[in-house]
């Protein structure tokens, strides 16, 4: 009690009046509907507002929320445990199969990274081996991708031409453990949501726009080419290409047979799946092992043609070279401040990347697969992997698009499978580095466009966009432009920013619907040609008057009273759009209403300059048959959330159009409001109830409030809902229960009601309403009253 003395009389030394708010309330007729109630025998029920202190209460951190959150960056917990031979034989075949697939792949994209092969397969080893102590998808696999690898390339080459002290694979690794960490962090902090800005138009574009400039750059080594930079911008990629193809060499043959053969195995086996479906998960096991089979085929060829070289650079045609058994390096990354500030301003691109490529494809298969992932766990699991990866040699890593869809068609059943893929791996590492000496670089360039050439929007699928969205699709072509004149970074940063400011936009310039009365008849299904009568059903409904909402416009909707407004927010109400929503509410009020007082300014110079009246010597048009403006019904039905902003301007909105009624005051109605803090800020600004002083006696006005009550006595009993209308003070009408909607069941009283009620909302805010028909309907009995009233006076 002292401190709350205290708090007033630092309120009152600061000049706020905390007691302010219930003077404005009409407390006098508030306590008359609450007895009016309580004599029908059901009980009011009073509305209390969500407080600072009650919201800090319900979020404090707790002992059991700490053991919550912290058994909830292992998922592997709650299905390890189940763990049988069943699921053990799935996870065999698909990790085995992956791991066909990766060791190629690992090698090829260490190459496009900048980096010597083994590292592809450090980067492959570590992300399998880790990944399943974090994940929450079964099908996604961690390790190298040709849009990191390609965005790790640039950002070494730049690095080392301007830092020519530090190698590759320091960059590579710092990058990774730097990125990595921020990752990490996200995920900690459970702010995976933050990926949700990012729509599925601008990750199909950054795919295909960063595919085209991949599979690009690699038709020069394709080929066999020489002279050709391959991180210039796309466009000069492919000029230069073609102005070099006269210097084309051997390679072109063997690069050239990879890719028609890689293409014509996967359409083999596509074709004998349809044509044999019985046989189709043996085909799928065959398509799968094409990579392997290829490069094993080409190795083959390359070793006969070379088998007596021992340096790769005197080799008939460019081979890999040596690559070292084993793991190499086993130590902490070489990471310093001079490092991180000459990668920095690549890191927020690496960091985008890393996340769009893997929380786009572990949605998708979740999806596709029946179950969901957590983002922010998601990140924790590629943060975890790429901070400690560096230590055993690895470079940027994230989800594969490729090898996921090859998991899970394999029969994945856990996220263990990478256990057997990094098996593979270390086995390939270890076992099989001679062979990699001979495999030819054409081939390897032709398995990366093959595998980039999957991450290519299909046209089909861009008409699909151009349906749903025209507007997206503009920005899904310039995304793929804008990469193929510039670079990946450039593509991610305008992708990312395209996307915000189309959300922006949207929200921004969000139209409201000025709402009309329709009756609608439901017709039973049952009444066929066999009944003499069709049961029908009738009821309200509100649609656009401006009928772009697709409804037939044959129809006719009325408004549904003379002065008399029901506003539908669209996109929801804060401080972007308030502006926006406001003009468009007060000039169609004003259009279709007149002011109250004609004439209202004696004197030509009181008149205000935006409503100067008629010229000198003219008269004001009395004859104005439109009607005057009395009350406005706000749907909040899209609304959750309201700022300061937001209901200042329906604050000033309010004065404003109460210049337009004056001397009258036109009421303010909101119809489903769902969210207590939005409730408490109309309440605080004056909205919720009538605008009369707190003293001011029933009697002395009239007020007809509709209230909602429902059952009350148990709650496994039905529930009706009743509408029960006040008793008209000015009229001396008697009140009456009307059910509006019901069902069966549960105790009722004499006359079919439930035998216990009570108000569904608060009586203390009979302003808000469950919903328009309610809102409409005590607005009209309100407007009806007044009328009745002023023509007796």
């Amino acid at each position: 009690m002292a401190g709350n003395k205290v708090g007033r009389g630092l309120a009152k030394a600061v000049g706020i009046d905390v007691d302010e708010r219930s003077k404005t309330e009409p407390t006098a007729l508030i306590q008359s509907a609450a007895l009016n109630l309580q004599s029908r025998s059901i009980d009011p029920y009073y509305e209390t507002e969500p407080t600072v202190k009650e919201y800090l209460l319900e979020h404090r951190p707790t002992l059991a929320g700490v053991g919550r959150y912290v058994y909830s960056l292992f998922p592997f917990l709650e299905w390890i445990f189940h763990y049988n031979l069943t699921w053990l034989l799935g996870d065999l075949i698909a990790g085995i199969t992956v791991g066909f697939v990766v060791v190629p792949q690992g090698m090829a994209y260490a190459l496009l990274a900048g980096l010597e092969p083994q590292y592809g397969l450090y980067t492959s080893f570590v992300g399998f081996i880790l990944y399943f102590l974090f994940a929450t998808s079964k099908d996604i696999t961690i390790g190298t991708v040709a849009v990191m690898s390609s965005l790790v390339g640039g950002i070494v080459e730049r690095v080392t031409a301007e830092h020519p002290e530090f190698a590759p694979a320091d960059i590579a690794r710092g990058l990774s453990v730097i990125a990595g960490a921020v990752l990490l962090a996200i995920g900690l902090l459970r702010l995976g949501w933050l990926v949700e800005f990012i729509p599925l138009v601008g990750i199909c574009s950054f795919m295909t726009g960063a595919a085209i400039s991949i599979a690009a750059g690699q038709v020069p080594k394709l080929l066999g080419v020489s002279g050709v930079n391959t991180r210039d911008s796309t466009y000069l990629v492919i000029i230069n290409t073609l102005r070099a193809l006269p210097t084309a060499k051997l390679d072109a043959a063997l690069g050239l047979t990879t890719l028609v053969m890689l293409y014509a195995l996967r359409w083999i086996c596509n074709y004998m799946a349809q044509r044999q479906p019985n046989r189709k998960k043996t085909w799928f096991f065959v398509g799968t092992l094409r990579l392997a089979f290829v490069i094993l085929l080409y190795t083959l060829i390359s070793w006969l043609a070379n088998r007596n070289v021992t340096n790769s650079k005197k080799a008939k045609f460019s081979i890999l070279g040596t690559v070292p058994s084993g793991f190499r390096v086993h130590s902490a990354p070489n990471i310093s401040t001079e490092l991180i500030s000459a990668f920095a301003p690549d890191l927020p691109a690496t960091i985008i990347v890393l996340i769009i490529e893997h929380i786009a494809i572990s949605k998708s298969f979740g999806r596709l697969n029946n179950y969901v992932i957590n983002p922010s766990q998601e990140l924790v699991a590629i943060g975890f992997t790429n901070v400690f990866g560096p230590f055993l040699g690895a470079y940027p890593a994230t989800g594969s698009f490729s090898r996921t869809a090859i998991k899970a068609k394999a029969g994945v059943r856990t996220p263990l499978a990478g256990l057997w893929t990094a098996l593979l791996v270390v086995l390939a590492l270890y076992a099989l580095t001679k062979v990699f000496f001979y495999i030819p670089m054409a081939s390897l360039s032709g398995l990366i466009i093959h595998a980039v050439g999957d991450l290519i929007t299909p046209p089909a699928t861009v008409y699909q966009f151009w349906q749903v969205s025209p507007i997206e699709v503009v920005l899904f072509f310039a995304g793929v432009i804008i990469m193929v004149f510039t670079d990946i970074e450039t593509g991610v940063y305008f992708v990312v920013a395209a996307s915000a400011a189309l959300l922006l936009l949207r929200i921004a310039k969000a139209h409201g619907n000025f709402l009309g009365k329709v009756d609608v008849y439901h017709v039973a299904s049952d009444a066929g040609e066999y009944s003499t009568t069709a049961p029908t059903t009738k009821r309200e409904t509100f649609l656009a008057l401006n009928r772009r909402d697709g409804s037939n416009k044959n129809i006719n909707v009325r408004n549904p009273y003379p002065g008399v407004f029901v506003y539908r927010f669209s996109e929801g109400f804060n401080y972007a759009n308030t502006a926006h929503y406001m003009d468009e509410l007060v000039a169609y009020i004003q259009k279709h209403t007149r002011p109250t007082t004609l004439d209202r300014f004696e004197k030509i110079g009181d008149r205000p300059w935006n409503n100067p009246g008629p010229r000198r010597g003219q008269v004001t048009n009395a004859i104005d048959d439109r009607p005057v403006f009395r009350a406005l019904i706000l749907d909040f039905g899209a609304v959750n959330n309201v700022d300061v902003t937001s209901i200042q301007g329906l604050i000033d909105t309010r004065t404003q159009l109460d210049h337009h009624t004056y001397p009258d005051r036109a009421e303010w109605h909101i119809a489903d409001v769902t969210n207590r803090w939005t409730r408490r800020a109309l309440a605080a600004s004056g909205f919720g109830f009538p605008r009369i002083s707190a003293d001011v006696a029933a009697e002395n006005t009239y007020w007809r409030p509709i209230f909602n009550v429902a059952a009350s006595e148990s709650p496994y009993e039905t529930e009706k809902v009743i509408e029960v209308v006040q008793k008209d003070i000015e009229a001396g009408l008697e009140s009456t229960d009307r059910i509006s909607s019901s069902s069966s069941g549960g105790a009722t009283g004499g006359n079919g009601l439930p035998g216990k009620l009570a108000s569904l909302q608060g009586v203390n805010r009979p302003y808000f309403h469950l919903d328009v028909a309610t809102a409409v309907e005590t607005v009209i009995g309100n407007v009806e009253g007044r009328v009745t009233r002023e023509k007796i006076a």
